[in-house]
């Protein structure tokens, strides 16, 4: 980079916390050049706030469907109209299915008979893949008391086994480091700030925090206790996303419908809010495929958001959502996002460490922040939308670098 393009008064850092590029030498000069032309000027200034912005994306912004049920537990719709409808109407680059392992209250459950319940579904997502065009994900949602009661294994091809433990319906530490040691296969809870379904993250060792969690489902966002997007009514302290975060894990977010009636990634009318606005998960993919989409999640690189379509590209430093990169204390932070979204932006607010420390009123911005604050920084995006629909990214965590 040019050198009257960098920031670099050599007392910024005393002065300010925050900063633009409208303040590099370029900026600065061009408006203190006295007579000129003024359009040639307006050219200049632009230019050269543009110039820090990342180069476009190598990757693939892909929108999917994490979590909805059938007939073969309890779900209304047979396991073919639940593909149908994401594919041929909701339009979702991906889906997973994932009915509970219990198979539907006096119901069989997913692994007995031959063939079994579990058969049918993996048949069912060979079916219906499509590399390149749709992607289906096997998956099923299983109970794991005492540490997150609901979650759901999602594997990374179409021919897991189901991984029962000593008791069904149950888990134990040994069976649940087992499971979050797999490459094969990613563990994802969601209701961890529910009574009867919680968890709480300052009781389980970090460790065995999960790498993603399902941030919101119809009704139920887990940013944090009192966020307007969540209603439900049995709320407990621990279980919230931002727990985790203050706790030191490395967590990033998905979203989904959680639905039973093939209205997975609807928007429903004459239903109140939240509960009208489904989730669906953004993840930059290297290509639309299985493999593309699994790695993509245990990356972290991806987002969560209520319906509707919401694209997120959230960079700092030129690295993506979900990434831990280590910079010196005196390193510039360079932090950009650009949003495209099907309803007005709102707005949008950085959150620093657990705390909300920006907030921007337009889709598209840079800036730089020039505090370090601890050993490891986490920053992450919400987003909210005129309708109230919110959306979040999974972190971006900076470390300082080792002390020689």
């Amino acid at each position: 980079m040019n050198d009257d393009l960098r920031m670099d008064h050599p007392d910024k850092r005393k002065a300010r916390s925050f900063d633009t590029p409208g303040r590099c030498r370029r900026f600065t000069d061009a408006v203190y050049s006295g007579v000129g032309d003024a359009k040639k000027l307006y050219a200049e200034l632009d230019a050269a706030q543009h110039a820090f912005d990342p180069p476009p994306p190598t990757l693939k912004l892909l929108i999917g469907e994490m979590h909805g049920h059938t007939a073969l537990s309890d779900g209304n719709p047979d396991i073919d109209s639940y593909f149908r409808h994401l594919r041929d109407e909701v339009k979702v680059d991906f889906a997973a299915v994932s009915d509970h392992d219990h198979g539907g209250v006096g119901r069989a459950e997913l692994w007995v008979g031959s063939p079994s319940k579990w058969d049918i579904i993996r048949q069912k997502v060979k079916e219906y893949y499509i590399p390149g065009k749709f992607t289906t994900l096997l998956a099923y949602e299983r109970d794991a008391y005492p540490y997150y009661n609901n979650m759901i294994i999602y594997y990374r091809d179409h021919e897991g086994e189901m991984c029962r433990g000593v008791h069904d319906g149950e888990i134990t530490e040994e069976e649940l480091r087992a499971l979050l040691a797999r490459d094969d296969i990613l563990v994802i809870p969601h209701d961890t700030y529910y009574l009867s379904a919680g968890a709480d993250f300052s009781t389980i060792p970090t460790e065995l925090i999960s790498p993603l969690i399902e941030i919101y489902s119809r009704g139920d966002a887990t940013e944090y206790m009192g966020n307007p997007a969540n209603d439900l009514d049995a709320l407990i302290e621990g279980g919230w996303w931002q727990d985790a975060l203050k706790k030191g894990a490395h967590m990033g977010c998905i979203a989904g419908s959680d639905d039973h009636f093939c209205n997975n990634g609807v928007i429903l009318k004459d239903v109140p809010y939240p509960h009208n606005f489904p989730g669906l998960t953004g993840v930059w993919a290297k290509e639309n495929t299985v493999e593309g989409i699994f790695e993509a999640l245990r990356a972290k690189r991806c987002y969560a958001f209520m319906g509707g379509r919401v694209e997120i590209d959230f960079r700092i430093n030129g690295h993506y959502m979900g990434e831990t990169f280590t910079a010196e204390a005196e390193e510039d932070r360079t932090i950009w996002f650009r949003i495209n979204a099907d309803a007005k932006v709102k707005q949008v607010t950085i959150v620093k460490n657990c705390r909300d420390c920006c907030i921007f009123k337009q889709p598209s911005m840079l800036f730089f922040d020039y505090r370090q604050e601890r050993a490891e920084d986490c920053y992450y995006l919400r987003v909210e939308l005129e309708d109230g629909r919110f959306a979040w990214t999974s972190p971006i965590w900076i470390k300082q670098p080792p002390q020689r």
